[in-house]
């Protein structure tokens, strides 16, 4: 007959092998939740756009910190590692510099929203940092301008819907058994943007002003969607530093057409922006362009956002 010592010791025996194979069911378990499709995608909206396509099928991770400023992104080893692990890289081609070669070198894994999105706007650009005034408008003069293209594309819902029904193909290539999902889940987000495409152009129709004044050139996209005229104080990239004629210049149109707002941004510093309207006597009031989320955001996703966006220009913009 066993003795008492010996029956705890096999007790002690079964409940460890009881607990090594719950550890290992559970381990399992585990790998095959984490078993989804690994996306990296380059900034906020693209990361949204992709979470909402891919849905439970798709893991996605994002190269740009919260609270980073995009066009600043700077990528670790890590950073480019991850790039060539990924089974997809969602990005924009020119939108951040640093990661265009990175994707370039990454291979067949990439997909550049770009051509998705139909980026049709072009702005003029002069990139002469550090001259004179003199200097400015003779290059002004002699070149024209730099034509280059505005990446914002996802300030237009419709734009953004674009993209995300091409997202979802371009999973089902990666992951041909979720197809079905991936197309369901797109048609979802189209919805979702073309009812708020209805919000913003039944509140946007009726403006007493026009002309909308933004700390950097990002709305080009939501100006020419909804029937206004963005000025950029800054370039298409916010670390551009305009001239004091520029500035001048600005303050003065704000001035001559009745502006009532200028538009500072929650990932950029105001300083600019705030001189502009001090300059010429109006308000300031914060309009997210939506690269990146903070705890100061107006909302907690790109729709909450996008209608806080949409409550801010009316008010700023005076429209009916």
């Amino acid at each position: 007959m066993p003795t008492t010592s010996t029956r705890v010791l096999a007790a002690t025996a079964a409940s460890a092998t009881a607990l090594l194979l719950t550890a290992c069911g559970s381990g399992d378990d585990a790998a095959a939740a984490s078993d989804g499709v690994g996306v990296v995608a380059a900034f906020y909206p693209l990361q949204w756009a992709a979470e909402r396509v891919g849905g439970d099928r798709v893991d996605v991770t994002s190269l740009t910190p919260p609270g980073a400023e995009p066009h600043d992104l700077e990528l670790t080893p890590r950073d480019v590692a991850s790039l060539t692990e990924a089974d997809l890289v969602v990005y924009l081609q020119g939108f951040q510099p640093a990661l265009d070669d990175a994707a370039a070198e990454a291979g067949d894994n990439t997909w550049d929203a770009g051509q998705a999105a139909d980026l049709s706007l072009t702005t003029e650009e002069h990139s002469h940092e550090g001259e004179s005034e003199e200097e400015h408008a003779e290059h002004a003069e002699e070149e024209g301008g730099e034509e280059v293209t505005d990446p914002h594309f996802w300030l237009d819902p419709t734009r953004l819907a674009d993209v995300g029904d091409a997202l979802a193909e371009r999973l089902a290539e990666t992951d041909p058994d979720g197809a079905a999902t991936y197309e369901e889940n797109a048609a979802a987000l189209r919805t979702d943007l073309e009812a708020l495409d209805a919000e913003m152009q039944e509140g946007l129709a009726d403006c007493a002003v026009s002309t909308l004044v933004t700390s950097h050139d990002a709305f080009g996209y939501l100006a020419d969607r909804y029937g206004l005229e963005v000025v950029g104080i800054s370039g298409l990239s916010p670390s551009t530093e305009p001239s004091p004629g520029q500035l001048a210049e600005i303050s003065t149109l704000v001035r001559e057409t009745g502006v009532t707002t200028v538009y500072t941004e929650t990932l950029v510093d105001p300083a600019v922006a705030e001189t502009v309207a001090q300059e010429a006597g109006v308000q300031t009031a914060v309009l997210d362009p939506l690269e990146g989320l903070t705890d100061e955001s107006a909302g907690s996703d790109y729709l909450e956002v996008m209608r806080a966006d949409l409550a801010t220009l009316q008010e700023g913009q005076g429209c009916a």
